[in-house]
């Protein structure tokens, strides 16, 4: 393409046709694996013997993948998981199966602040990739909430977060991708390459067409702190219409909107928190003590955190979900030790539950009803927002509900979930149990919400339970692009399918 031809390009075009350039002629191809290659501006500052070991690690990877007999089904050993689709309990412990042993992909491969770029492993935590960022004063586009959140699982199973309403979500800040697919190869897919329907399938596509091993990511600068002012709100509506200003306009009541979520306690007390990156804060909190910080939302109306302790404001009570185990109680608190008060801690008190039936029975003791779990995400258009609210107080009832707005950064399709470019929407996350009202069976609630968000025109993320049936679930999710992809990449099925890994559990 000629400099005449790019000068007639608009903004949107000429920003993808320079990013097509440079992943296409910023590249070099690397022997040992099949398909590899990494952008040379990430790659150059990675030491030699890092990119020696990570195509041994392929390669291992590979020939352990291969040598599975036909029909073994295929999981990752991972140490965490945020999914909550947990494992039938009556399987028992002798049916657990070894898993790929994918920890060489769990790590920061290089760094290059200059061109904003970073070369990762799949099974990296976001906790460890924004340490090794922020060292250079950088971070990725979208941090997930949850330290142990991998980047291939928030790329394959979608994540959001406060910079969601500038920056999308974050699957669009990947360049490029590593990928063992599910029929063994493993493929570099890009927007421009021979794998571009791979790059573009792989967000929501949950392990079932392939594993992420690296990733190539944008970086963007980062200030020391964030200033944050909490706006509260007396209905959903005027709510719903701050949110509209904002992304209309970038800033809220003259604070510049770097990051933006909220929390509703009820129907009639709602806050959005407006973040602005800053380079002085007259003071800082610390909710990593006995402070917490949803609470704090409530007032005072503005506080300043560091970079890094705004990151991960939400994990230290996983939100607010460490009441249950008391941690939110000062005694408790004060005993609990600092290094445990973190969400992977909590999610495996929860499966430890979950296996043991312990709440469930002692519950049953008291005589008192069986509870649901709720705990899902859902993306409602944001017109359409305060009718989900209203909805979720009167049907559901469970409070405080997260709030995030987002919106998608460019004009890729992504087709197995399929938000529609330049619209906005809100995710409400809730995450808790429900008594179940006498008669009802368990999904009672489940599916009255799965129900309201297919009417008010949203999408729900896939990694709870799911209740659809396999013709809504087709419609909703992209059936026939999944099937396509999967008669690609995966044409014995040794990987299970979308419906049958988020549906039936597979």
């Amino acid at each position: 393409m000629t400099i005449r031809q790019l000068a007639g390009l608009d903004g949107r075009a000429l920003r993808d046709k320079l990013r097509e350039l440079f992943v296409r002629y910023g590249s070099a191809t690397w022997a040992g694996t099949k398909g590899g290659r990494m952008t040379d501006v990430a790659r150059k500052d990675a030491p030699p013997a890092v990119m020696a070991e990570y195509r041994a690690a392929v390669g291992r990877l590979r020939q352990a993948y291969n040598a599975m007999p036909p029909g073994t089904p295929v999981r990752l050993a991972k140490r965490t998981s945020n999914l909550f689709r947990f494992r039938d309990p009556a399987a028992g412990r002798g049916a657990e199966r070894p898993g790929l042993d994918v920890s060489a992909f769990g790590h920061v491969l290089s760094v290059d602040p200059a061109a904003r770029v970073a070369v990762v492993g799949g099974m990296t935590t976001y906790e460890d990739l924004c340490d090794a960022t922020l060292r250079y004063g950088m971070m990725p586009f979208v941090v997930p909430q949850l330290k142990t959140i991998t980047l291939g699982g928030a790329v394959s199973g979608l994540g959001i977060e406060s910079t969601s309403l500038r920056n999308g979500m974050p699957h669009e800040s990947v360049l490029e991708m590593d990928i063992l697919t599910g029929d063994g190869r493993v493929v570099t897919a890009a927007p421009d390459n021979e794998h571009s329907d791979l790059f573009a399938g792989f967000p929501n596509s949950y392990g079932t067409l392939g594993y992420a091993l690296s990733l190539t990511i944008e970086l963007e600068p980062v200030r020391p702190f964030v200033h944050l002012r909490h706006f509260p709100f007396r209905d959903p509506a005027a709510c719903m219409a701050a949110v509209e200003q904002i992304a209309a306009e970038g800033s809220y009541d003259g604070h510049r909107a770097d990051f933006l979520d909220g929390v509703a306690f009820s129907p009639d007390e709602l806050y959005l928190t407006v973040g602005a990156f800053s380079d002085v804060a007259p003071w800082r909190s610390d909710y990593t003590g006995k402070d917490i910080y949803y609470t704090s939302i409530r007032g005072p109306q503005e506080d300043f955190l560091a970079i890094r302790d705004y990151l991960w404001r939400w994990d230290t009570d996983w939100f607010w979900c460490s009441r249950p185990f008391g941690v939110q109680k000062p005694l408790i608190r004060a005993l609990w030790p600092r290094r445990y008060r973190r969400s992977d801690v909590y999610r495996k008190l929860v499966a430890l539950d979950r296996r043991l039936n312990l709440t469930g029975a002692l519950n049953e003791r008291r005589g008192l009803p069986a509870r649901e779990a709720v705990i899902q995400d859902v993306e409602i258009p944001v017109e359409r927002s305060a009718d989900f609210l209203t909805f979720f107080s009167s049907q559901v009832g469970m409070s405080p509900v997260w709030m995030c707005p987002l919106r998608l950064r460019g004009e890729r399709d992504w087709p197995l979930y399929p938000l529609k470019p330049g619209e906005v929407y809100v995710n409400f996350g809730f995450w808790g149990t429900v008594p179940l009202p006498p008669g009802r069976p368990d999904g009672y609630y489940n599916r009255l919400i799965e129900d309201e968000v297919g009417a008010l025109g949203g999408h729900k993320s896939l990694y709870s339970t799911s209740y659809y049936t396999e013709a809504a679930f087709s419609r909703l999710y992209n059936g026939p692009a999944h099937e396509k992809l999967k008669r690609e990449y995966d044409s014995a099925g040794r990987l299970p399918g979308l419906y049958d890994k988020c549906v039936r559990g597979r």
